[in-house]
């Protein structure tokens, strides 16, 4: 995995950036011409798709995979009809599962008139020129030699028409989409395409005797994915790569000459920060770690099931110790593949993931979350503590959910536990002197939700909303009275990857507004935005996210690149933790102020690029 952030956990603080599903939303108004305006992705009508027998049989047999997808097809229609949707990350999800039905269906110009509506709602632009470019390329395929995915004369048009449109597009704008693109297909097989039907939809279905308007689409995309994306996966790597290896153009590095380092020996004031997060090795910071009366590391940590665990490092079963270096391997191969860097790491994961047997699918996935999770904190540690001898440490540790099903499952217990906890970190942090607080986490209301449906709790649709609502509103309100209870302490927080609007997708952190609060997006080196970025009106900077090079764990100081808003957050962890070295008598809020003064807009009004050295200065002749 990429690692833009660890496996989700079923709890709202550890649940990290869902994958990008079908979601539905609240209505509050009423639009001019008789559509409800919605405004949050919480509340729209939710739709239930009865299966009795194989999941993986509907997505295999054209007939009751033609009934499913009527279904779906109705119900999603039926919403874009009737509501006006204020995220268009949401609308452009539904019509995606729509444009892949119709070419399924052989409906190839409403699949055309799709993919031009879901790029007039493209924000990105990377997104505008990328939007629907394999399914057009499908669709003129299909048109000149008949629809046979298997036929080297279709696979030839698909190709060449991938390839004009590359052409015609600037390289520095979409190069890293398409590496991202590239990398997708070399890992795909169908134990991947599959997998999730069997192990997770299936088992669902097992419990509720359906699937919801939440997971119906993953049977299109795995249809989708196995009919389509499968016999074409040669021909598109061959065709990102020889477009890559014909434009190698480094795009222009902008951090290094923003960047600041502060030297030591200097009157600046230490400043403690917390990594809140799956734990941070401190053999890495010999002379930067907060101490306890005993001498020992100051860390405060709970399990994913809610209960203590002051361990800087999850703890690893025993049987998964000696994989330790291989899982920290794949990590590499994986972050090698996304920059397109041709790696022993990478060709070993490519061939793995592509390769699985179906029974190994489970126990794969999750060792990859495993080691993702594992390592999340000490990367993201490494990142805020650079070039700063000022800052000390302290170890916030949460546990990230690695298996493909909740663990625990939601309830009323676990969501107060959680959110007791969540008061008992913030309290430990204010006992500690912590100044500066980063959390690359999050989790929304729909999350819960997901998660009671896979584990079979509630009767229906709405008694699982209802549910969700009530454990979410109770960790969201008490992490926002820990975060009231703390005004001298900044806390920094990732908008997440999902490419949707934070404050409309009710994502915790990140969508939340406090004077002691900030929310950070992603660019890349360039500072160009990243495709996986949130956005919304609480992201009110950016900085560096995409290959952010920082400690790997258990690797005596080794190093790997990573990518996601998990990075960038840190990125302004630090410069906050320099700010306040060099003039500790800044609050949050003039911190937030000074960040944003200093920052640089872009042309497009999109991105807000943090500046280090001038912020730094800023704060310091603040305190002359």
């Amino acid at each position: 995995m990429s690692t833009l952030s660890p496996k989700s956990k079923n709890s709202m603080m550890k649940t990290l950036w869902p994958a990008v599903v079908l979601i539905a939303v609240m209505t509050t108004g009423v639009q001019a011409q008789g559509k409800k305006r919605v405004e949050r992705a919480a509340d729209l009508p939710r739709f239930s798709y009865p299966v009795s027998g194989k999941v993986e049989q509907l997505v295999r047999d054209d007939a009751a995979f033609a009934k499913f997808g009527a279904d779906v097809r109705r119900d999603t229609e039926s919403v874009l009809a009737q509501y006006e949707i204020a995220d268009k990350s949401v609308e452009r999800q539904m019509l995606s599962v729509l444009a892949q039905l119709d070419y399924l269906e052989g409906k190839y110009d409403d699949a055309l008139k799709r993919t031009e509506q879901i790029r007039a709602l493209q924000e990105k632009p990377a997104d505008k020129l990328l939007s629907g470019m394999q399914l057009r390329a499908m669709v003129a395929a299909s048109k000149a030699s008949g629809n046979n995915p298997s036929s080297a004369a279709w696979q030839k048009a698909v190709s060449d028409a991938v390839t004009a449109e590359l052409t015609a597009m600037p390289y520095d704008v979409v190069s890293n989409d398409v590496k991202s693109l590239k990398s997708r297909m070399e890992t795909t097989g169908e134990t991947l395409i599959l997998g999730g039907v069997r192990e997770v939809l299936q088992t669902t279905a097992d419990k509720t005797g359906a699937l919801s308007s939440d997971l119906a689409p993953r049977v299109v995309g795995a249809r989708y994915g196995l009919l389509l994306n499968l016999p074409l996966k040669r021909t598109l790597v061959d065709t990102y790569a020889t477009y890559l290896a014909a434009n190698r153009v480094d795009k222009p590095e902008i951090w290094s000459v923003r960047n600041v380092e502060l030297a030591p020996g200097f009157q600046f004031a230490p400043v403690r920060i917390a990594v809140w997060d799956s734990g941070t090795e401190t053999a890495l910071f010999p002379k930067q770690v907060v101490r306890d009366a005993a001498g020992k590391p100051a860390v405060i940590g709970f399990d994913k099931f809610g209960n203590p665990a002051n361990t800087e490092l999850q703890m690893i079963a025993p049987e998964l110790q000696g994989r330790l270096p291989m899982m920290r391997a794949r990590t590499k191969g994986f972050s090698d593949l996304r920059s397109n860097v041709d790696s022993p790491e990478a060709t070993e994961v490519k061939l793995y993931l592509s390769s699985l047997k179906p029974d190994e699918y489970k126990s794969a996935i999750e060792e990859i979350s495993l080691a993702g999770n594992y390592g999340h904190g000490t990367h993201v540690g490494g990142i805020a503590m650079a070039g700063n001898p000022y800052a000390s440490l302290v170890i916030a540790r949460i546990e990230f959910n690695h298996k493909l099903l909740p663990e625990p499952c939601p309830s009323r217990e676990y969501a107060e536990r959680d959110a007791r906890n969540m008061q008992t970190y913030v309290d430990f942090m204010k006992a500690n002197s912590v100044r500066v607080v980063n959390m690359s986490w999050s989790g929304d209301v729909r999350g819960f939700e997901s998660a009671l449906e896979m584990c079979g709790i509630g009767k229906d649709p709405a008694e699982r909303k209802t549910l969700a609502r009530e454990y979410f509103d109770m960790e969201k309100n008490s992490l926002l009275r820990a975060f009231q209870s703390a005004p001298d302490i900044l806390f920094v927080a990732a908008a997440g990857n999902a490419n949707v609007d934070a404050s409309f997708n009710e994502t915790v952190p990140a969508g939340l507004s406090l004077p002691n609060l900030i929310t950070v997006g992603a660019v890349d080196h360039a500072g160009d935005e990243a495709a996986f970025t949130s956005y919304g009106p609480t992201v009110v900077v950016h900085a560096n996210g995409y290959q952010v090079d920082s400690y790997m764990v258990g690797s005596g100081g080794g190093r790997v690149a990573l990518s996601g808003t998990s990075m960038s957050a840190p990125q302004v962890t630090n410069l906050a933790g320099k700010m306040l070295a060099v003039n500790p008598r800044l609050k949050p809020a003039q911190l937030i102020a000074i960040m944003r003064e200093t920052a640089e807009k872009t042309a497009d009004g999109r991105r807000i690029l943090i500046h280090p050295a001038n912020a730094v200065a800023a704060a310091q002749k603040r305190r002359a």
